[in-house]
């Protein structure tokens, strides 16, 4: 299933190549180079996770004292996809921090993106967040707790959350890192699926846990709205479900190379 290490990187995550079809580009100085590879896909992020957490803020907040979750389930799906088809190419287009290390782990990119990338998508969810505030009347944004994850509210609930933030994270990152960063299985249709996939957990999870799957959305809204309460759920539950992802990436991969 896997072919190797080398051809898990992918095309859309070797960031500012600048050129398709794995041809070299031509020379570049020295300062041009760092503001593609380094600088240039740190704004993309910043920009994408800002746009992604406003959208995802806002959709909670306007779907108060309505029943269900279809709202925000569309909005952040066909927010992510419409982000990823466009960004992708400059950064990837985690914005998600369990994504990153996902994709880190997975060999889709560089050790040296992977700190500037997990700190300006906070950055970017503060941002998205504080526009979240600026949209609406206080009083309809508290009610809301900014959009922050509110879904827990008792200890006895905390165990079901954290699995439900597990197992969401590993299908959505599953979908990334197979849908783009595997040779043999990455597909053009990557951005829908990646987009579809977050739209379906937040419909089966929305109840459970509000099916954050992403530190970045939940640390946002809980910086602007001072609303800490089982903030840590949104932490530990993506990011096993990233770091199982990697495990199973990395068990076909060994396994593949066994059989071979």
């Amino acid at each position: 299933m896997f072919s190797s290490v080398t051809e898990s990187r992918l095309e859309i995550f070797n960031v500012a190549d600048g050129v398709e079809g794995g041809e070299k580009a031509p020379a570049q100085n020295g300062v041009q180079m760092v503001f593609e590879r380094y600088l240039q896909p740190c704004l993309a992020e910043l920009f994408g996770t800002t746009l992604f957490v406003f959208v995802g803020c806002v959709s909670v907040i306007g779907n108060q004292g309505v029943e269900g979750v279809v709202q925000p389930a569309l909005a952040h799906g066909l927010a992510l996809g419409a982000l990823i088809t466009v960004l992708g190419e400059i950064s990837g287009g985690h914005f998600n921090p369990a994504v990153s290390l996902s994709l880190y782990l997975c060999g889709g990119m560089e050790l040296p993106l992977l700190g500037p990338y997990m700190v300006v998508q906070m950055l970017g969810g503060i941002i998205g967040a504080g526009l979240a505030k600026a949209v609406y009347p206080a009083a309809l944004f508290n009610a809301a707790f900014g959009g922050a994850f509110s879904a827990v509210q008792l200890p006895a609930q905390t165990a079901g959350a954290v699995v439900a933030e597990t197992v969401m994270t590993l299908f959505l990152t599953s979908v990334v890192c197979l849908g783009v960063a595997n040779a043999r299985t990455r597909s053009q249709m990557a951005p829908l699926c990646i987009g579809l996939t977050l739209s379906s957990c937040v419909l089966a999870g929305g109840a459970v846990s509000g099916a954050c799957m992403n530190p970045a959305r939940a640390f946002g809204p809980a910086v602007v709205a001072n609303y800490w309460n089982y903030h840590w759920i949104y932490w530990v539950g993506p990011l096993c479900g990233a770091l199982l992802t990697v495990t199973f990436v990395r068990l076909f991969l060994y396994l593949n190379t066994r059989l071979q």
